[in-house]
């Protein structure tokens, strides 16, 4: 997505069709799975965070069939194209950054993840920003209420949940 189209939530401009054809999730995953086992053989911890086009991809890393786990950890925020059942398979611990309004992580999905993760033994973090929208946690608009300090805040609690993990 072009900088100034995401900048400026113009959404309803960008070829959402044309992106997601191309990079279908059984496009990338092979290609993300492959990066990660790299990274696990190279270095001793592992950690994956992904907003928005980024989230199904961390759940997919921390999902149970990877034996041993390709992540030691997870961190998500306003996640796409994220399903129950990704939300299900998880089995690292996982952190989502849950902007209030979000048209893409709906309500039902926010309740599955509330209602799921916690019974899966994983270790688990939610943070809700009310009155933030998809894509705050990456724009940061200064003139959006609260989009700053919400990017902000989910910055410094994804920092704080892998140091939590990864040291």
């Amino acid at each position: 997505m072009p900088a100034e189209l995401a900048l400026s939530g113009q959404f309803d401009k960008f070829d959402f069709a044309g992106f997601i054809k191309r990079q279908a999730r059984d496009v990338r995953e092979p290609e993300i799975i492959e990066a990660a086992k790299a990274l696990r053989q190279q270095y001793k911890k592992v950690a994956a965070v992904g907003y928005c086009y980024g989230g199904w991809a961390v759940f997919r890393l921390g999902a149970k069939e990877h034996n041993p786990p390709l992540v030691d950890c997870i961190s998500t925020g306003h996640p796409s194209l994220l399903t129950k059942q990704d939300i299900d398979e998880v089995a690292v611990p996982v952190q989502v950054l849950a902007p209030e309004h979000d048209d893409i992580y709906t309500p039902e999905l926010k309740a599955h993840t509330l209602a799921t993760i916690p019974t899966l033994n994983v270790e688990f973090d939610y943070h809700h920003y009310p009155g933030i929208e998809h894509g705050a946690f990456v724009r940061g608009d200064e003139k959006k209420p609260g989009e700053r300090k919400a990017m902000v805040d989910a910055k410094n609690a994804v920092v704080a949940w892998f140091n939590q993990f990864l040291h």
